[in-house]
């Protein structure tokens, strides 16, 4: 982080966040490299976060826990599924007649979808399903998600083999 950015920033921790016109939260810069520290390591220290941003320990620890509560971010281990025991991962597609947000909040509440995010396309909404194997998917798709009302067709996507998963896009 370049000394002038951090020296322009505000040090006072009730700056940290407003709330904008459609509710969510806006962040004001120290917010935001915040979190781009955490997206570079989430278990740096908050010391060290306090040291690149100019605040201090308390204060870094005052506004995470403030964007954690406020659900502007979540700090968690990422795993690679192949190696704590899910062979199989797919993208669903989901094609929904009439409202989507009954299924999306049914997909979302399944332990195996990981990722739900509505889409205009040829998909109404997306789901990224984790599973142990095959029959664990073939049940997934079939018995549950084509089971829901309003469930007009799916298609799945099997990953083969997963190339790039980052959560490092930094922020605007």
């Amino acid at each position: 982080m370049h000394s002038e950015v951090v020296a322009s920033r505000s040090a006072d921790p009730r700056d940290s966040t407003r709330e904008s016109r459609n509710g969510s939260p806006q962040l004001d810069s120290v917010s935001l490299a915040i979190i781009e520290q955490l997206q570079q390591d989430g278990r740096r220290p908050y010391a060290a976060i306090g040291k690149a941003v100019g605040l201090s320990e308390a204060a870094v620890r005052q506004r995470v826990q403030k964007l954690l509560d406020q659900g502007v971010m979540q700090i968690v281990a990422v795993t690679d599924p192949l190696t704590v025991g899910f062979r199989r991962q797919a993208m669903v597609g989901v094609n929904v007649e009439g409202d989507l947000d009954p299924v999306a909040e049914a997909l979302a509440a399944m332990p195996e979808v990981e990722y739900v995010v509505m889409t205009a396309g040829s998909f109404d909404i997306l789901a990224e399903v984790v599973c142990e194997d095959d029959d664990h998917l073939l049940d997934v798709i079939n018995k549950r998600i084509r089971a829901l009302p309003a469930v007009r067709s799916t298609e799945s996507f099997v990953y083969l083999k997963l190339k790039k998963q980052t959560y490092m896009w930094g922020t605007r």
